[in-house]
């Protein structure tokens, strides 16, 4: 196991009816932006309870940041914080309300081009604005880790950056307050969180027994109420463990002391700025070909995964380890979520400027050991055609 440093200050406030916590998380002084997403925070009663919890309190809203999150919009936050002379950040809504909130609040009293706090991926970040956050959609740990994700419409860049900065200082996690959710978001953040575990997890052996067996927890826990959470909207304890699992699985635990691969989500990057197609569902058409194209690299651990997770034990190593792919492949599927291009129309003629946007951002030596290049990425894409 690597030496490692852990640090995770966000407060947890999780359970039904906990909105009204607000007020005690919040100074009383504070000149508050709430931020959200669209219309759906107001009329599923959450962005109602966040005002009723705040009354009395200077409040200002903005709404309108999207599913990714665009430079363009989250500027227009940062002049009206400064306008108003607004001093804590709320986000009210799913993984990308809060990262648009974490960009804000580095980039308001940033010096220079806002964007390169997204082109150096944070490393020029000296200070940001408080936040908390109400989670309405589990799916990227984002309430409980440094992260961000933005997306620059003008380019079609989508880049990452991570902050010790930007933690929530809090995160008020209802689980009621996922019943309304579209079929769609809910699917689409169970395979979002199972392969933030795998990114973390499914790398070499490292010896890291207590981070391996929380993993294998964590995606064993996933497999057995996936289809139950989309089935089931207002079954509490599903949406509560699912909920739970989702930041678990991102909010730095399982990945301290180990090593991490992080290639299929840059590709999967690359494919929603160009393609626009949701994020969870990018990294169900990567994730399983690049298991296969680097099944060699990551033998030991495609084993561990097959046995421990799929309890996968006959046949040869290659013919478990395909196993654990295809039981892969068909979790996804069983949610509705394609694990190949063509399913969105894409074919041979939509590797290279992919390619060409992995080179333009220096995406040329991902993975765990680095050996994930231009010619690696080019052999994920065409084997998930």
């Amino acid at each position: 196991m690597q030496n490692f440093e852990f640090y995770n200050p966000t407060r947890i406030i999780f359970g039904e009816n906990t909105i009204p916590k607000l007020a005690d998380q919040i100074p009383a002084d504070a000149r508050v932006l709430i931020l959200f997403g669209g219309a759906s925070a107001e009329r599923n009663g959450t962005l109602p309870a966040v005002r009723e919890a705040l009354d009395g309190r200077f409040t200002r809203e903005f709404g309108g940041i999207e599913a990714n999150p665009t430079f363009e919009t989250l500027m227009k936050a940062v002049e009206l914080i400064r306008n108003e002379k607004l001093n804590f950040l709320l986000a009210v809504g799913g993984g990308s309300v809060i990262d648009g909130t974490k960009f804000v609040a580095a980039a308001v009293d940033f010096e220079g081009d806002p964007w390169s706090i997204l082109t150096t991926h944070g490393a020029n970040v000296k200070a940001a604005m408080p936040l908390g956050t109400v989670l309405t959609l589990p799916a990227t740990g984002s309430e409980m880790n440094s992260f961000s994700v933005i997306t620059r419409q003008a380019t079609r860049e989508k880049l990452a950056f991570g902050s010790p900065h930007v933690f929530p200082r809090f995160s008020v996690l209802d689980p009621t307050r996922t019943y309304s959710l579209p079929v769609r978001q809910i699917a689409n953040g169970v395979v979002d969180s199972f392969v933030h575990i795998m990114e973390q997890y499914l790398t070499y052996p490292a010896d890291g027994l207590a981070q391996d067996r929380f993993a294998e927890g964590l995606l064993l826990s996933l497999i057995e109420i996936g289809l139950k959470v989309v089935s089931e909207p207002e079954n509490y304890t599903l949406r509560a463990n699912f909920m739970w699992i989702a930041t678990l699985a991102l909010n730095g635990i399982i990945g301290v002391g180990m090593p991490q691969d992080w290639s299929t989500h840059s590709i999967g990057h690359e494919l929603t700025a160009r393609y626009d197609i949701d994020h969870a569902r990018t990294l169900a058409i990567v994730l399983p070909s690049m298991l296969r194209v680097r099944k060699e690299a990551k033998r030991g651990k495609l084993l561990q995964y097959a046995a421990r997770v799929w309890n996968l034990h006959n046949g040869t190593e290659d013919e478990r380890i395909e196993a654990a792919i295809v039981r892969t492949e068909k979790f996804f599927e069983s949610l509705e979520i394609p694990t190949r291009l063509s399913a969105y129309e894409i074919g041979k003629d939509g590797i290279d400027p992919l390619l060409a946007q992995l080179e333009a951002h220096g995406m040329t030596a991902l993975g765990e050991q680095s050996e994930v290049t231009l010619d690696v990425s080019r052999r994920v894409l065409q084997l998930s055609l």
